[in-house]
């Protein structure tokens, strides 16, 4: 008969859920049946927040700009399709950040949708 080698797989694998559940609270972070429970529970929420953090991101990008457009005198949405018939291509983390950190800029920008707004 072959020798057997690797070791006791089920205390490997307890070990692993175990160092995964480190800083769980209570019997989640003791216990393996629970601590299993709780580990594949986090995993999932952090699968999840991995996509609501882009959404997140999102409208926080359009609230900033939203905001600065509105201080420029231009609603959100003349603003973006002023400058996609202009043909700029700013993506809205962009944009978002010009209006936070570069005013002067994000104003110019704002007048450029507001002509284009005008003429057609």
């Amino acid at each position: 008969m072959p020798r057997a080698r690797g070791g006791n797989k089920r205390t490997e694998s307890r070990k692993k859920i175990m160092a995964r559940a480190k800083g769980f609270k209570g019997k989640r972070g003791t216990s393996h049946r629970i601590a299993k429970q709780a580990v594949m529970k986090a995993l999932r929420n952090s699968y999840i927040d991995r996509r609501r953090r882009k959404r997140d991101f999102r409208r926080l990008w359009i609230t900033r700009i939203s905001a600065a457009a509105k201080l420029n005198g231009v609603s959100y949405s003349t603003l973006i399709g002023g400058l996609r018939r202009r043909g700029i291509q700013l993506n809205r983390k962009m944009l978002a950040d010009i209006a936070v950190r570069d005013t002067k800029v994000f104003a110019t920008l704002a007048e450029l949708s507001k002509q284009e707004a005008s003429e057609n």
